[in-house]
C-alpha cells in the first residue's frame, strides 16, 4: 500500500473500529449487568413475599406467589425435597433441584386434609372434641424469622405453562415458628434483558460498518484535501529536475500547516542551491581565468627562450612557476574545504605559531611588528597547517596594502584566542567589508595581477577559521587601515 491517503485512511478505520468495539463490548456488559441485575431484584422481592409468608407459618397450599406475573417460585426443604412450587411449574433448573412435584414432609406449615394443622386440634384452636385447652393462656401462636442477608443469585430456565424462558433465580431462606428451615427460590424473566442486549448488538452491528465507512470515506477525502499542495510541490521539483533549472520554486499554500513549511524550506534549499552552483560556476570561471594568465605568460617566455635562448627570462618565468603553484594549491585547499574535509584537533600554542610565521617572513618590505604576551598561554586545538596558512594570508594581505607599518597581537579573550593583523593602508571600505572575503574578489581591479593576488587568500581564511569554530572580520584600524581579527575557542 503506497499511497499515503490509503495507509491514513486504513490506520484511521482500524483505530475507530477498535475503539468502537471496545465501547460497544463495555455498553453491552454494562446493560447486561444493569437488566440482569433488575431482574435479581424483582426475584429477591417475590422471594422475600413468599418467605414472609413461610415465616407467618402460612400452610403451602395457601402461599400466594405471584402466579399471574410470570415469577416461577420453587421452595425447598432442609433435606433438598420441593414442598412447594408455583402455580403451572412444569420444569426449573439452576435452583439446585429439578423437582416440580411438592412432596411435603409433616414439618410445620403443612395442612392436612380436614383442616387441622397435625396437633390434634383444629384450625380455630380447639380440640377435636370442640372443648378449649384448660391450660391454654390465649397467647398469640409463635413467628419465624426470614434471613435478612444477601441472597443467593443464579441463572437458569424454567417451563410455566409450556413455555420454556431463562430466569433470574434469588434464594431466600426463612425459619418457621416450630424452627424449620426453608428456601424459597424465585424467579425473574430474563426476556427484556435478552431482547434489549440483542436491540443494541443488532443496532452495533449494522452501525458499526456504517460508521467506519464513513470514518474511511472522510480521512480519504480529508487526507486527500491535506495532501494536495504535498503533489504540487513534487511535480515541481520533477520537473525542476528535468530542466535543470534551479531558479523556478514549488509552490508554497497560504496555509501555516506543516506543509506550507516544507515548501518554505524546500524553496530554501533551492535557493541556497542555485548558490551554491552558481558560485561553483563562477569559481571554475574565475579559476580558469587566473590560470591562463601564468599559464600563458609561462608558455610565452619558453618558446621565446626555445627560438633564441639569449632572450630567455629565467627569473620570470620562475615567478609566474611559483605564482601558478601558489595558485594550484589555493585551489586545491578550497576544494577540500567544499568537500567538508575536518581539521585535524591538534593542540597548539597560537602565540607561538605567530612567532614562527612572523620569523619565516624575511622577504617582506614592511618589517612585521609582533606583541604576544609572555604571560600567557593560547592554547588551541585545529590543524597547524592550515591555522599557519591563516596567519601568512592575513600578513600578505597586509603587506599588500600598508604604508609604513604592519602588526600583528595575540590575546585572550572570551574563552578564546584572538589574532589581530593591522596595517596603515587605504582601508577597506564599510560597504565591502563583508565582500572581500568572497573568492575571486579585489577590490582594485586596476592593479596588476603580480601585485594583486588572485583574491583567495582572504576567502581561505575565513573558510578556514569557520571550520575550527572560529571567525574573522575585519574593521577599521586605529593607523587608518584595515584591522583583521581571527577568533578561535580555546582547547579548553
Amino acid at each position: 500500500m503506497r499511497s499515503v491517503r490509503a495507509r491514513a485512511a486504513l490506520g484511521a478505520t482500524v483505530v475507530v473500529a477498535l475503539a468502537l468495539i471496545g465501547a460497544g463490548l463495555a455498553v453491552l456488559l454494562v446493560l447486561r449487568a444493569n437488566l440482569t441485575d433488575q431482574a435479581g431484584l424483582q426475584a429477591e422481592v417475590v422471594a422475600r413475599e413468599v418467605a414472609g409468608q413461610l415465616a407467618l407459618d402460612v400452610p403451602y397450599d395457601r402461599l400466594e406467589m405471584r402466579e399471574e406475573e410470570d415469577h416461577p417460585v420453587q421452595v425447598t426443604d432442609e433435606d433438598g425435597r420441593v414442598v412447594a412450587v408455583s402455580k403451572d411449574l412444569e420444569a426449573i433448573s439452576g435452583t439446585g433441584t429439578e423437582q416440580v412435584k411438592p412432596a411435603p414432609s409433616p414439618a410445620a406449615g403443612n395442612s392436612d386434609d380436614d383442616g387441622s394443622n397435625g396437633d390434634g386440634r383444629d384450625g380455630d384452636g380447639r380440640d377435636d372434641d370442640g372443648s378449649d385447652d384448660g391450660d391454654d393462656d390465649h397467647s398469640t401462636p409463635g413467628r419465624g424469622e426470614v434471613d435478612s442477608g444477601e441472597p443467593d443469585f443464579s441463572n437458569g430456565t424454567a417451563t410455566v405453562d409450556g413455555d420454556t424462558a431463562d430466569y433470574r433465580f434469588a434464594s431466600v431462606r426463612a425459619t418457621t415458628s416450630a424452627g424449620v428451615t426453608l428456601t424459597v427460590h424465585a424467579g425473574a424473566p430474563l426476556a427484556a434483558e435478552q431482547e434489549a442486549v440483542g436491540t443494541v448488538r443488532g443496532a452495533m452491528l449494522i452501525g458499526l460498518p456504517v460508521l467506519l465507512l464513513v470514518v474511511a470515506g472522510v480521512t480519504w477525502l480529508v487526507t486527500r484535501r491535506a495532501l494536495r499542495p504535498v503533489e504540487g510541490i513534487r511535480r515541481e521539483m520533477a520537473a525542476i529536475t528535468a530542466s535543470e533549472d534551479l531558479s523556478r520554486r514549488v509552490p508554497e499554500p497560504g496555509s501555516r500547516d506543516e506543509i506550507a513549511r516544507l515548501a518554505r524550506t524546500t524553496n530554501e534549499t533551492l535557493t541556497a542551491l542555485e548558490a551554491s552552483v552558481d558560485r561553483q560556476r563562477r569559481f571554475v570561471a574565475d579559476a580558469s581565468h587566473e590560470l591562463r594568465s601564468p599559464i600563458a605568460s609561462l608558455r610565452t617566455q619558453l618558446e621565446v627562450g626555445a627560438a633564441h635562448p639569449e632572450l630567455l627570462d629565467v627569473p620570470g618565468a620562475v615567478a609566474d612557476t611559483v605564482r601558478l603553484q601558489a595558485l594550484a594549491a589555493d585551489l586545491l585547499l578550497l576544494a577540500r574545504l567544499d568537500a567538508g574535509e575536518r581539521p585535524g584537533r591538534t593542540t597548539l600554542d597560537l602565540g607561538a605559531l605567530v612567532h614562527e610565521e612572523v620569523s619565516q617572513r624575511t622577504g617582506d618590505r614592511i618589517p612585521v611588528a609582533v606583541s604576544v604576551p609572555d604571560s600567557g598561554a593560547f592554547e588551541v586545538a585545529g590543524s597547524r597547517g592550515q591555522l599557519a596558512r591563516v596567519i601568512g594570508n592575513l600578513l600578505d594581505n597586509a603587506e599588500r596594502h600598508a604604508e609604513r607599518a604592519v602588526a600583528v597581537s595575540v590575546r585572550g579573550e572570551r574563552g578564546g584566542v584572538v589574532v589581530a593583523v593591522t596595517d596603515d593602508g587605504a582601508g577597506v571600505p564599510p560597504d565591502e567589508r563583508e565582500r572581500i572575503f568572497e573568492r575571486f574578489v579585489r577590490l582594485d581591479d586596476a592593479r596588476t595581477r603580480d601585485e594583486g593576488g588572485a583574491g583567495l587568500g582572504l576567502a581561505i581564511a575565513r573558510d578556514v577559521a569557520a571550520r575550527h569554530g572560529g571567525r574573522l572580520t575585519v574593521d577599521g584600524a586605529p593607523e587608518g587601515g584595515a584591522r583583521f581579527e581571527l577568533w578561535l575557542p580555546g582547547a579548553g
